[in-house]
């Protein structure tokens, strides 16, 4: 059995092994990160050898934690991304390279479309209908979107979105809300297979699917990394937040906004930002939590959109793609029935 696993922001961890009786055999680990001393490699293996093949990532990283010398230096790498990669060489899950992906940017459409769009080509890609997708949003209206058990009386401020001409929208994945003003923020959403993440915790697997979006701003000169469990920052402060909903036919939705422009009175304004989330930051401003894209590169919106397209099409062999006729349709009838509807924006007052 074989499997890989790139740290975000690090190394690629590879493992080889075999299962006799219920144990792990024949493990040997290797990559291109760091290990000193050299003969650490070894005590890793040897920990790992004769574990039981259910045991899952905390369990063999403490293993491979206790075997350990006292002084060894993991740089790239930790003893979790050296489970994950055996957990996914058990479950034999597929790598990036192993699907064929395609980039969609079309026109705009309304907030409620585009959460809509989400759920729809999710299920899409999770049945088997639709190649994994990268999606990323145009919209024609400004929006706050509130995370699916976000409590909507204590999130948006209504007389405030109203007098800035922002919608509210709910979404079907949790997380924090999201001041969308149209043309401020670069939204992407990813619609993959479950068996992409497979053996990765919950928080592993935002790290693994924004890592390309990370290269991309690096290129761009921006010093991104990658915040549990669902930030992208910059040095100066919170660039952007993720959000995933995962359904029950294997179909994952991740989706990220990044704020390219902000207006930090209106966010004040329009959302309620609490005491508690203030100071859980370590800031007295919303305003300052926040880095946008524009500030740091530059660029026109356009551009930095066209570059996360390219990179991630230079990673994965993606080709150009688009949402069909009955696509659309079938999102209609979607914003029709839930997304436009006051039981859904109220489903948590």
């Amino acid at each position: 059995m074989h499997g890989e696993y790139k740290v975000p922001g690090g190394k690629l961890v590879v493992v080889d092994l075999e299962e006799r009786e219920g144990r792990i055999h024949g493990f040997h680990l290797a990559g291109d990160f760091f290990l000193e001393p050299d003969d650490a490699l070894d005590d890793i293996d040897a920990a790992v050898n004769g574990l039981p093949v259910e045991s899952d990532v905390p369990t063999i990283a403490a293993a491979i934690r206790a075997a350990l010398p006292e002084g060894a230096q993991l740089l790239g790498f930790t003893p979790e991304s050296v489970a994950t990669a055996i957990r996914r060489a058990l479950v034999t899950a597929p790598g990036w390279a192993d699907f064929e992906w395609e980039v969609v940017h079309d026109e705009p459409v309304s907030p409620r479309m585009n959460l809509a769009l989400d759920e729809v080509l999710t299920t899409r890609v999770g049945a088997g209908l639709r190649k994994p997708t990268l999606r990323l949003w145009e919209w024609d209206e400004s929006a706050v979107v509130i995370g699916s058990f976000q409590s909507l009386r204590n999130e948006v401020d209504p007389a405030g979105a109203e007098k800035h001409g922002f919608d509210i929208v709910r979404r079907i994945s949790g997380g924090g809300a999201m001041m969308m003003a149209a043309n401020s923020i670069v939204t992407y959403s990813l619609y993959v297979p479950a068996s992409l993440v497979a053996g990765m915790t919950f928080a592993d697997s935002y790290a693994f699917l924004d890592d390309w979006v990370l290269q991309a701003l690096r290129s761009l000169g921006i010093d991104a990394v990658y915040q549990p469990l669902n930030d992208i920052a910059g040095p100066h402060g919170k660039i952007g937040g993720a959000a995933q909903k995962r359904l029950a036919n294997g179909g994952v939705l991740h989706h990220a906004t990044l704020s390219y422009d902000m207006d930090g009175q209106v966010l004040t304004e329009v959302l309620r930002i609490g005491r508690e989330k203030l100071s859980d930051k370590g800031t007295v401003s919303a305003a300052k939590r926040v880095d946008p894209l524009r500030s740091q590169t530059g660029l026109p919106r356009a551009e930095v959109i066209e570059r996360f397209i390219q990179t991630f099409t230079t990673l994965y062999g993606a080709t150009p793609g688009h949402i069909s006729d009955e696509e659309y349709a079938e999102a209609q009838a979607l914003v029709d029935s839930k997304f436009a509807t006051d039981a859904w924006l109220q489903r948590v007052p």
